[in-house]
């Protein structure tokens, strides 16, 4: 029998995470039964979803919900061999048997030398954010000016890297100068650190004085409300996230942005990576052609230890991190 850890939702988040909303616990594992694998985590996502996701789809004494590259190391399943890599929902776990139903194998070919830790980032559900909510809902063309914020994260720094590719002028912010350096590094057209400049909306008109044809949307509040008054004449905005939004005890009011969305004609929709999800194995080959042609950088910020996933997770969550946060176990 093989022993797992597990990180416990004990208490719905009230604000702000803090340590007393996990508990760690230990189970002994039974064997696969048929058609079942028995999987150890290798790397664990920790992601800015997992905070309103858990409101709504998760109970309290359930393991955290979350997204794994596990190895199979007892297999009762032919298509899952022992020694294979899969992606698997399987939360906050060290190790877990399940059916196999929902794990999807690492790509065949994934190059030796490339981490397969990027299976859940650049070359993984962000990546395929990125690249969705900009293809299939803001349909962006070359030449057109892009804005995006959290532009450091792990979603928003493949938007404006595959915008570039795209022949895109893009304009990236973020929350510190090790931030917006690290967009001009990735090529970025115009960086802003929206908390030192002294206005948001002179910073925004100064970057791109025309106005923005898009804006790929990750953290809502006064941001957003800033930025939809900049908005072309029939612009469009793809709504990924509102990481601002996220650990509010009361929920934020106005400015509502209607009358303008009407006066420009705007176009607003919210999205998630799921519905395209028939997509995904030709999508994961363009992001790692991409990765390998040297057009997609992929920085991680990892934390070593599942013992530390509460902690990364409520650093995330304070922008701690540049890039993909990843637990290495």
């Amino acid at each position: 029998m093989v022993q797992a850890k597990a990180w416990i939702l004990t208490k719905h988040f009230d604000g702000f995470p803090n340590e007393s909303n996990f508990e760690l616990k230990l189970e002994q594992l039974p064997e696969p039964k048929d058609g079942e694998v028995l999987l150890e985590a290798v790397f664990l996502s920790v992601d800015p979803y997992m905070r309103p996701f858990s409101r709504v789809r998760m109970n309290e004494g359930e393991v955290m919900i979350g997204t794994q590259v596990a190895k199979v190391i007892q297999s009762n399943n032919a298509a899952f061999p022992v020694g294979s890599h899969v992606v698997g929902r399987c939360g906050w776990r060290t190790h877990t048997i399940c059916d196999a139903t929902d794990l999807v194998p690492v790509m065949a070919d994934w190059p030796e030398d490339v981490s397969l830790s990027l299976a859940l980032g650049a070359i993984g559900m962000p990546g395929l954010t990125a690249l969705y909510g900009l293809e299939e809902v803001l349909g962006l063309q070359a030449g057109e000016t892009l804005l995006v914020n959290a532009a450091a994260g792990a979603v928003g720094s493949v938007v404006g890297q595959i915008a570039k590719i795209k022949g895109c002028r893009v304009v990236g912010s973020a929350g510190t100068d090790a931030k917006v350096a690290f967009l001009k590094e990735l090529g970025f057209d115009r960086t802003i650190n929206y908390k030192s400049v002294g206005s948001l909306d002179q910073a925004l008109r100064e970057a791109a004085p025309d106005g923005y044809d898009c804006y790929f949307e990750n953290v809502g509040g006064h941001f957003s409300s800033v930025a939809v008054q900049q908005m072309k004449n029939f612009g469009r905005i793809a709504v990924c996230g509102g990481i601002s939004l996220y650990n509010d005890t009361t929920p934020q009011t106005g400015p509502y942005p209607h009358l303008t969305m009407i006066f420009k004609q705007l176009k607003m929709e919210g999205f998630l990576v799921t519905r395209w999800e028939h997509k995904h194995p030709e999508s994961l080959k363009r992001l790692m052609a991409w990765m390998k042609e040297g057009k997609l950088q992929c920085r991680e910020h990892i934390t070593e230890g599942f013992d530390n996933m509460p902690a990364a997770f409520m650093g995330l969550l304070q922008g701690e991190n540049i890039g993909k946060a990843i637990i290495k176990v």
